[in-house]
């Protein structure tokens, strides 16, 4: 217990302090999980909204397969995009393994389907009233699809603040695509793996306090948009 309290108490001191180190390596986080996050928003809103409201023949198998790397191991995205970026890879003349690029576009990979699931939910629950009704007053294409992703967009909102609440904690990707280099790459998840090996807890408990204050935070920001979704 006197380990704990320690360590707790030594952390608390080091985030007073705003040490170099610690602030690097979550500004290093934010700036990852922040990019594919946006990026993944940008490509899985559209796709989720072109699903929910098309009908297309391989549309349940398409659903099924989003709903399927739902589940994905962080390790075995990291594997294949390993392979594609490595230097004998497809992409391997771009140089971009364990770089904050790599990183960036794994985490692309692990939340685009999540993104877009929930989208397609999300513009799913909505009254089909609401697309018939601005289809009787003259709204085209461009105009009907703004109404539906208006009374969709506290759920679009939080299945976009979802998927970054699940690249900010990852570890698999950004270890395996990022290489935990100092300054560069080292993320707070890694950073605290890296702290765990050496038997040196204090940044680590640091660097946990803060991943479970950008959790709660992003745990309150879901149930808020949630609770602001129709019935």
């Amino acid at each position: 217990m006197n380990f704990f309290t320690d360590s707790f108490l030594s952390a608390l001191t080091l985030l007073k302090s705003f040490d170099p180190d610690l602030f690097n390596i979550v500004v290093v986080s934010l700036r990852v999980s922040l990019s594919s996050t946006l990026i993944a928003s940008l490509a899985g809103v559209p796709l989720g909204f072109f699903i929910s409201v098309s009908q297309f023949k391989a549309r349940r198998a398409v659903i099924t397969i989003l709903n399927t790397m739902l589940a994905l191991p962080t390790v075995v995205i990291g594997l294949f995009t390993y392979a594609f970026i490595s230097r004998r890879g497809i992409l391997g003349d771009f140089d971009l393994l364990y770089t904050q690029k790599a990183i960036i576009i794994g985490q692309i990979i692990l939340i685009i389907p999540i993104v877009t699931t929930f989208t397609i939910s999300a513009i799913s629950r909505i009254d089909s009233r609401y697309r018939k009704t601005a289809m009787t007053l003259g709204a085209n294409q461009v105009q009907t699809a703004l109404v539906l992703l208006h009374e969709a967009r506290f759920g679009i909102v939080s299945a976009i603040v979802g998927g970054f609440g699940r690249v900010i904690s990852e570890i698999g990707i950004s270890m395996m695509l990022g290489g935990n280099a100092k300054g560069f790459t080292r993320t707070m998840t890694t950073a605290m793996a890296l702290e765990y090996d050496k038997g040196e807890f204090v940044l680590a408990v640091a660097l946990g306090m803060i991943l479970m204050s950008i959790s709660l935070v992003v745990n309150v920001v879901i149930n808020y948009f949630q609770g602001r979704v129709p019935d």
